[in-house]
């Protein structure tokens, strides 16, 4: 997945938003919490989402991923995909969802009805 093709595919969920931000990461969120990121790999491209505690388990061994830096650091359940080799594109579109998915779940009431979800 190129960085373009990501943009494309986040900018395709409902009610999210993209900023640019930490040193030109194209970061998506979702009720102002963060889905997905681009960046964050020494210029290169690499793919960071939260994942399911199973997902951050079994996954963030595997070649070509790792727990995310920063925020895997701080406790937080997120993996980064930073060598094409870590993940097909199918996969990890299914990931970004689910990362969508589990940040959307963390929202309030209140917020979800804000943004018409």
């Amino acid at each position: 997945m190129t960085r373009d093709e990501f943009n494309t595919f986040c900018s395709g969920m409902r009610a999210t938003s993209h900023v640019v931000q930490w040193g030109n990461a194209d970061v998506w969120k979702v009720g102002g919490k963060v889905f997905a990121i681009c960046g964050w790999n020494e210029g290169k491209d690499a793919f960071t989402f939260k994942a399911t505690d199973l997902a951050f388990e079994v996954l963030s061994g595997e070649p070509g991923i790792r727990p995310a830096p920063y925020l895997a650091s701080r406790g937080m359940k997120w993996l980064q995909v930073y060598e094409d080799r870590g993940m097909n594109e199918t996969s990890l579109r299914e990931h970004i969802v689910t990362s969508y998915e589990l940040v959307l779940a963390g929202l309030t009431k209140k917020k979800k009805v804000e943004l018409g979800l």
